[in-house]
């Protein structure tokens, strides 16, 4: 029975002293209005200044550079011919090619004037090898006959540089190799214009496929007429 009283006592007294302790501290307690003793407040004061953030600035853009221009082609010593000769192209510009043309052939006046009466001149002169000189390649060839049908030359066509007829076909004689005959084929002449040029005195012998053959007596030429009266070819020999 006594030690429960003491139990008791001892938590009375511990009760008191727990209460009367904030009294007892000065600097940590106020009185209020009854008496009380109340705590300070543990929120800061309305007076504390705080800084804002001011507005985020995009550090500045650096601008492009542009690279320094290049610079001039240096001149180098002047060849015998230019006066200033400039460093060579790119590699780019050294592969393109270059297109030059073909100096145009001179030919001589008296076959620019005609060029059947020109080679009609050649008869008995030229070979193969002369014609080519100065016709180039022949186009097409085939051979020459006689009147009993045996072969005896050849006849190579050629196209006219002075494009006053449509070819012209040269007969060479198979036991010398020289020029024999000439056969030009007019773009468009008739017989008429024949006559007109020539004369008439002439010997008419009927041809194939309605054609006639006409021989001037006084001069070395034959004309081939078609139906119609068109020249088909001139013969010069």
């Amino acid at each position: 029975m006594n030690l429960c009283r003491k139990f008791a006592l001892a938590a009375l007294a511990g009760s008191l002293m727990l209460n009367a302790a904030p009294a007892d501290r000065a600097g940590d307690s106020e009185t209020g209005p009854a008496g009380a003793p109340v705590l300070k407040s543990s929120e800061p004061s309305d007076s504390v200044l705080v800084t804002l953030p001011g507005p985020r600035v995009r550090p500045p853009v650096p601008k492009p550079v542009a690279p320094p221009p290049a610079p001039d082609p240096e001149p180098v010593a002047p060849g015998p011919v230019a006066s200033a000769v400039w460093k060579q192209p790119a590699a780019k510009d050294e592969a393109r090619p270059l297109l030059e043309r073909a100096p145009k052939p001179i030919f001589p006046a008296d076959f620019q004037k005609d060029s059947a009466v020109f080679c009609q001149g050649r008869i008995g002169q030229w070979s193969k090898s002369d014609a080519y000189n100065l016709l180039g390649d022949a186009l097409r060839e085939r051979p020459a006959f006689s009147d009993d049908k045996a072969e005896n030359g050849r006849i190579y066509a050629f196209s006219d540089p002075t494009g006053r007829y449509r070819a012209l076909e040269l007969d060479f004689a198979a036991e010398t190799g020289l020029l024999r005959t000439v056969f030009v084929y007019p773009w468009s002449m008739t017989w008429v214009e024949c006559r007109q040029l020539w004369g008439a005195k002439v010997t008419a012998t009927v041809a194939d496929k309605g054609r006639k053959f006409y021989s001037y007596q006084n001069r070395r030429l034959d004309v081939l007429v078609d139906p119609a009266g068109k020249v088909v070819s001139l013969g010069f020999y």
